[in-house]
């Protein structure tokens, strides 16, 4: 190679200087497949050149910014490394340093070794000849997710999601990171796996699917989802059907969830559904009427909730058993509850967001119908509640009417949601130019949930204070989840219209 005099091995460090005319080249032999690092120090370009001292391409551009390079070898040989002279710096000098040369037998992904300790003793096992056998006994007599303690970091625990015998893949739905993960295979045998690093306090609803289709769709997943066969703890939404249910995880630490289970011995209310026709929407709907044991119509000091989402909020969160036990404890007064179900999964997605239509509805007919039934209560003790789209709409009405809603009880909200053309956070700038209005917030929202509710969330949160608003802002190691909502909406009552001051440790994030 003409001019290429100047060896350079991997490792080393050379400086030289180019002028006009006067422009080295440093040479070096490769195999085909090689993978070549190296950086370029100094005001000059750096040209790859083949055997025969051919330009094969430009390396780095001096007039740029980047001064690392990296190439693969075409083939077998000798290739040269020339600095070049830029016109604007006719002379300069350089350091070239070739970092290293990794052949192609070398170049393949090193295993990450396996966060989980039992894990690690299986694959050994595995190596050794053993089968997964005792594994999987071990499991089943345990149960899934694995949870294991993490020796240097208190108050974590590393969880790990588990299948056995997938042919080509497995996901879990409903993962701790906020998206639906892929599970990885162990060697060649039959355990798929993924394990989180979470906090002991953690607790999420999660589903696996094996043999997810190929497909760009990610609602493929749903063809597969299932509960988790070794998760004793299940989530149900009432059908008891394993494919539309969900698994149960609560690490030790999750705080308690005292008012979702039935009691004896305690006055129950009564629930009665009745169906609404809407003028103003032109639609039916069923609304869920909960009158607690002590409910007397007009009588002071009495609450009311009003709650979005009956489809869930009468069967994965018990709220008129919620309330029974609020109620007996002395921890709100007797408060009764308009449980709002959607006419269809269309007309949610319409009405939730945002709608000045539905607004009116909640406000001319809804509540006024209500009263006639016997429900009603003071603003200052009406809580309009929900989670997801109806937390939004939750912000929205007390922003709407809050001569009616005079408490805001957000789980998990929406607030990410614009108006179509506009940036997203349409409500919160709605609270920006609004006037100070009598309301109170309670917002709470899972940090397994992402940024797009995280953030928006928190967002909303000092907006509002900045306004002056009374907030309780809690977030919990949680997701986007019914599981975390159930014992999130009895807090949130507790704070807005019950003995706050009384609040007690398992509505007090840790």
């Amino acid at each position: 190679m003409a001019n290429a005099d100047r060896p350079l091995q991997p490792g080393q460090t050379v400086s030289a200087s180019v002028a006009q005319g006067q422009q080295p080249v440093w040479s070096l032999q490769l195999k085909a497949g090689d993978l070549v690092q190296g950086r370029l120090q100094g005001d000059v370009s750096l040209r790859l050149l083949d055997a025969r001292g051919q330009p094969l391409r430009l390396l780095i551009d001096g007039q740029d910014q980047p001064r690392e390079f990296i190439f693969i070898a075409e083939r077998d040989g000798a290739y040269g490394l020339r600095a070049e002279v830029l016109a604007n710096r006719p002379q300069a000098t350089y350091a070239l340093s070739l970092k290293q040369v990794i052949a192609a037998s070398e170049q393949q992904r090193r295993a990450v070794p396996l966060p989980s300790p039992t894990l690690r003793a299986l694959q050994q096992q595995l190596a050794r000849g053993a089968s997964t056998d005792a594994f999987w006994k071990a499991r089943q007599q345990q149960g899934t997710p694995m949870v294991e303690a993490v020796a240097d970091k208190p108050g974590m625990s590393l969880v790990t999601f588990l299948w056995r015998g997938a042919e080509h893949n497995v996901r879990v739905f409903g993962a701790p990171s906020g998206n639906h993960d892929e599970l990885q295979r162990l060697g060649d045998s039959d355990v798929w796996f993924r394990s989180y690093l979470l906090p002991s306090s953690a607790r999420l609803s999660y589903q696996l699917a094996p043999d997810v289709p190929a497909s760009d769709d990610r609602r493929m997943i749903l063809a597969s989802t299932r509960r988790d066969p070794l998760n004793p703890n299940s989530f149900a939404d009432g059908s008891g059907d394993p494919y539309l249910s969900r698994s149960r995880l609560e690490l030790p630490a999750a705080p308690a969830q005292p008012w979702v289970a039935e009691r004896k011995d305690i006055a129950r209310g009564s629930l009665e559904r009745k169906v609404l026709s809407s003028t103003l929407l032109g639609n039916q709907r069923d609304v869920y009427l909960y009158r607690p044991a002590q409910w007397q119509a007009g009588a002071e000091g009495q609450g009311l909730l009003v709650l979005f989402d009956a489809h869930a909020y009468t069967r994965q969160v018990p709220t008129p058993t919620i309330l029974d036990n609020l109620i007996a404890d002395g921890l709100i007064p007797p408060t009764a509850a308009l449980i709002i179900a959607n006419p269809s999964d269309l007309s949610r997605q319409q009405e939730l967001p945002p709608n000045p239509q539905f607004a009116r509805f909640m406000a001319e007919e809804l509540m006024p119908w209500a009263r006639q039934q016997g429900l009603a209560a003071a603003a200052q003790r009406t809580v309009v509640a929900g989670s997801s789209y109806g937390g939004l709409a939750s912000a929205y009405m007390g922003l709407k009417h809050p001569e009616l809603f005079g408490n805001v009880l957000s789980l998990s909200g929406s607030y990410w949601w614009g108006q179509e053309g506009e940036e997203p956070g349409w409500l919160t700038r709605e609270y920006v130019k609004a006037p100070k209005q009598p309301l109170r917030f309670y917002l709470q929202s899972g940090l397994f949930e992402g940024p797009k509710i995280l953030d928006t969330n928190r967002h909303l949160r000092d907006v509002l204070l900045a306004k002056g608003y009374p907030v309780e802002q809690v977030e919990y190691p949680a997701g986007h989840d019914y599981l975390q909502w159930r014992g999130s909406l009895p807090c949130g009552l507790i704070s807005l219209i019950g003995k706050a001051a009384q609040l007690p440790k398992t509505c007090q994030p840790g």
